[in-house]
Parts: C-alpha cells; structure tokens; sequence
C-alpha cells in the first residue's frame, strides 16, 4: 500500500524512528542508523519480522516496538498525513471496471491497514486486502499472495499480476508463479534497486498497470 497505492509523506520511517527511540534506541545514535539502513532494504516486508530482526530475536521488544510503530502510523493517518498516489484510485477502478480481481497487500498489521481504507474510503475499490498475518509470512514470501489466489478464487497463479515498490514485491510475485511482476517507482526502491530482482515490467507509477494488463 505505503509506496504502490498510498503516499503517507515519509510516515512509515518516522513511524520506525518514533518505535526505536520508544524502546531506548536514541536518535542520533549508530544504532539507529543502522536500523534505518536496514528498514530502507526491507521495505515492505511484515513489520513485525523486521522489528525481530532489529532486536535480534528478542521477542518481548520487537513486540513492543511493533505496537509503538502501529500507534504512530495510525496518529499520521488520523492526522491527514495519507493520500492516493497519483493515479491510484482511477487505476482501481479501471482494473474493477475491467473485470480483475483486486487485492492489496501490505506489511501492516490488520487494525493500521484497515485504518487506512477507512480513511481513503476505498472498501468498494478493492475485493480484498491482507496482511502477514492472514496469510502465514509477509514477504518477499509468496503467502499473502497466494491466499489472495484461494479467497477470491482465482483459477491459476498465472492469471495474477503483482505490482509493488519493492524488491520484496517483486520478489513475492515470482515466487507466487505471477505472469506480470511489476515494479513500480512511486516508493521505497528506486530503478537500480528494482532491477536487481526478477520482474517483468518496470512502471512509473500504478496508474500504468491496467494498460498493462490490457496489452
């Protein structure tokens, strides 16, 4: 969502800074630094599996951290900090309109990504949404995608198109077996980043999906 479908105007980094410092990691720190380094890497992967990572397993405060992260996210939505990128909302209804299915996946728990579709008001755009935690693991696993494929009763893996701003996008739709995995450089990963894992489209931003689905 964050990066694909949503601008939040840098919210999901200062989220991570505020959960740090929550959890006694100071700003100005090395420390801190590094996190920051390897949350850039990692977007778009579950929350929670990148907070493990950054607490070495410790799972008391990766949890805390997480919950931190959660509540900042969600004051940044309630604070009007979020809007559709350029081109989303027409993007998805035209993809409706067209007759294709259309999930929205995304690293956040539940109760942040439902706060977001509640603000945008996109409930009627979109079939379904899910996080890590509805379908196993986040990615670049293949999970969320693939229980995407069950719930809206898609025939084939190779009816899927996967778009996203990330390398883990990317590499969650070749995994999933997704006949069009685009990247799209609206967000976290920039063109260098995004060719580094195996797509089969680069897009500008997601308002040029469905003329690709159209070709």
């Amino acid at each position: 969502m964050a990066g694909t479908t949503v601008a939040d105007g840098g919210a999901v980094e200062s989220s991570f800074v505020d959960a740090m410092m929550h959890c006694g990691v100071a700003e100005d720190s090395e420390q801190m630094r590094a996190a920051l380094e390897h949350v850039r890497a990692s977007m778009g992967q579950s929350k929670i599996a990148v907070f493990r990572h950054l607490f070495a397993g410790n799972e008391m405060e990766a949890a805390r951290a997480n919950e931190a992260f959660e509540a900042a996210y969600a004051r940044a939505v309630d604070g009007g900090q979020i809007s559709p990128m350029p081109g989303a909302e027409g993007a998805l209804a035209e993809l409706r309109e067209m007759g294709v299915k259309v999930c929205l996946t995304t690293g956040f728990a539940p109760d942040t990504r439902n706060r977001i579709l509640d603000a945008l008001r996109w409930h009627s755009l979109v079939d379904l949404a899910l996080s890590p935690s509805d379908a196993g693991r986040g990615r670049p696993f293949p999970d969320m995608i693939l229980a995407a494929v069950l719930r809206l009763e898609v025939d084939a893996v190779r009816e899927v198109a996967v778009a996203g701003d990330t390398v883990s996008d990317l590499l969650a739709g070749t995994r999933a077996g997704a006949s069009i995995v685009a990247g799209v450089l609206t967000g976290a990963h920039g063109r260098a980043d995004l060719e580094t894992a195996p797509h089969t489209h680069i897009l500008d931003s997601i308002a040029a999906l469905p003329g690709v689905l159209r070709c």
